[in-house]
């Protein structure tokens, strides 16, 4: 039961507002985005999801280990800052951490390329989807 709020609220998300500023936005959407918030989802989908606040603009996935690289995992924090579709409406934060060969897991750093890459995913996608909008 508790997955339905969730499904509801990413049904909600596909909805789209343009660019329009958020005290035009009804009280039952969600508070940042809906471009940006439907983007992100699709790019970190490979993900598994932690929590994601529709109303906060706040998606934190939980760690993901690529089976290629099973020493090494990986978690993202994405901040969605805006109702609007910008570049500048956007903060990714990627950790990292790889096995210390007993079981645990060390802090390591990542590179700023990574967080840009995500960002750019989500904003590209994003533009798809407004644009696909707009033609539908």
């Amino acid at each position: 039961m508790a997955v339905l709020p969730l499904c509801l609220l990413a049904l909600t998300a596909c909805g789209g507002h343009g660019s329009r500023p958020a005290k035009n936005t009804p009280a039952a959407a969600i508070g940042v985005n809906s471009y940006l918030w439907r983007a992100t989802l699709d790019a970190l989908a490979f993900m598994p999801l932690q929590s994601a606040d529709p109303y906060g603009g706040v998606v934190i996935t939980d760690w993901y280990i690529n089976p290629e690289k099973p020493n090494e995992r990986f978690k993202a924090t994405v901040y969605i800052l805006d109702s609007r579709l910008r570049a500048d409406g956007l903060n990714v934060t990627v950790f990292k951490e790889v096995s210390n060969g007993l079981g645990g897991w060390t802090t390591a750093p990542t590179s700023d390329q990574t967080s840009t890459d995500i960002e750019n995913a989500i904003l590209t996608k994003a533009r798809q989807l407004r644009l696909s909008n707009l033609r539908g």
